[in-house]
């Protein structure tokens, strides 16, 4: 999707300005969000990547104006809305206004450190060889999906060089849908600031990507 999320390039942003010493939260209740969107996701009724896919599908307005655990918060209570477990109502009231539905895991005390230390990996076993080398002149795909994608639009239709080659990687774009895990080899690709930006970019500058074999096109060999 094009999102207000995809932000590269854009301008009339500001600069990023890091701050110092910056806390891991700024207050308690951006605790209790990432806490309590943790033990939903453990529950499985929705993937890592339908949990990205509903932030970043927030209306731009909405996306641009939030801090980062607002936007949590707020495609957490979409999400729980939209699997029958929490409505509007509760959510907004903080009370219960029927039993809860069952859900297939539920995290506890006892299980969250060692569950977590251990990670959800999403690498997967490759089911052909790679497409691509080290070295290969490469094209984005030029394509603009209504769903799910992590292809940022500022490389779409750009010519860019193979760095590095990777396994396979569970497949954002099918799997945030409920539409299967579906693997897909994973490549590191570095594109000239100049190819991204024009004549105004850095001459020496470079942007590398991660991008999966599907976002990829061989690019055409110069005249």
């Amino acid at each position: 999707m094009n999102g207000a999320q995809d932000l590269g390039g854009a301008h009339g942003f500001g600069p990023v300005v890091p701050e110092a010493d910056e806390p891991v939260f700024h207050a308690d209740w951006e605790k209790r969000v990432f806490a309590i969107a943790m033990a939903m996701g453990f529950t499985g009724t929705w993937s890592l990547d339908a949990s990205r896919a509903a932030r970043e599908s927030l209306p731009p307005a909405e996306y641009l104006s939030a801090s980062y655990y607002r936007i949590w918060l707020e495609a957490l209570e979409r999400q729980l809305a939209a699997h029958g477990l929490a409505s509007p109502d509760e959510i907004a009231s903080g009370r219960a206004g029927a039993p809860p539905r069952p859900v297939a895991r539920v995290l506890t005390a006892e299980i969250f450190e060692p569950r977590f230390r251990a990670g959800f990996p999403s690498d997967r076993p490759a089911t052909a060889p790679a497409r691509f080398a080290v070295g290969d002149a490469v094209v984005g795909r030029n394509r603009h999906p209504t769903g799910h994608t992590r292809l940022p639009r500022y490389v779409r239709g750009r010519r860019g060089r193979i760095e590095r080659v990777h396994d396979a990687f569970v497949f954002p774009d099918t799997n945030a849908h409920g539409a299967g895990e579906n693997p897909d080899r994973l490549y590191t690709v570095a594109f000239a600031a100049a190819e991204l930006w024009g004549e105004s970019a850095d001459p020496g500058g470079h942007v590398t990507i991660a991008a999966f074999e599907r976002y990829l096109l061989p690019a055409a060999r110069p005249a």
